[in-house]
């Protein structure tokens, strides 16, 4: 990958939240990964308390993760690529990975992607139930963990990219959280 050419796959919060304006955004489909709350969160929607749930990229043979793929402007690859280390490397669960991504109208391309280091104390892998109370009360300082699966599941929404798994949890957390603020 040369300097001029660093391309992102973005999957989850930086789909809506890249925190970088992209010098180009196109489709992208990354192989042999899937979308999963997979990952304990502790810093940006919950607390070491009160962990809540992020997404990551899990492999899984066969799967395909669709998502987006983000240049970044070649003035500013040192900068973003600081920023979003920061960001998602903040507790060391993400593995920084280059991959290959389909991109529509490119083909093929490298890309920088954040996946799950499943021998890391925040990988978990638990029933879409307990997914769902977790991120109907989790918050940590970057806000709500319900905010954060909105917002993931209306940009994917957005962008015709279909995750019946991702709708039904959005759709379980809400009736979760309607209730709770009933009592």
């Amino acid at each position: 990958m040369t300097r001029s050419n660093v391309w992102v796959f973005a999957y989850g919060s930086l789909l809506w939240d890249p925190g970088f304006v992209p010098a180009q955004v196109r489709p992208a489909t990354l192989t042999g990964y899937c979308r999963s709350f997979c990952m304990w969160s502790v810093h940006h929607r919950g607390t070491p308390e009160r962990p809540g749930l992020v997404l990551a990229l899990d492999q899984k043979e066969g799967a395909a993760c669709q998502g987006q793929a983000m240049r970044i402007a070649d003035e500013e690859t040192e900068t973003v690529l600081a920023a979003l280390r920061r960001r998602e490397l903040v507790s060391s669960a993400y593995i920084e990975t280059k991959v290959h991504i389909e991109v529509q109208e490119y083909g093929f391309l490298e890309a920088i992607t954040y996946i799950v280091d499943r021998h890391h104390r925040q990988y978990c892998q638990i029933r879409q139930d307990q997914q769902a109370r977790i991120i109907a009360t989790a918050s940590g300082g970057r806000g709500h963990n319900r905010e954060y699966l909105e917002k993931t599941v209306n940009r994917l929404r957005y962008l015709g990219i279909g995750d019946p798994g991702l709708e039904t949890l959005c759709d379980e957390v809400q009736r979760f959280h309607a209730a709770t603020d009933r009592k």
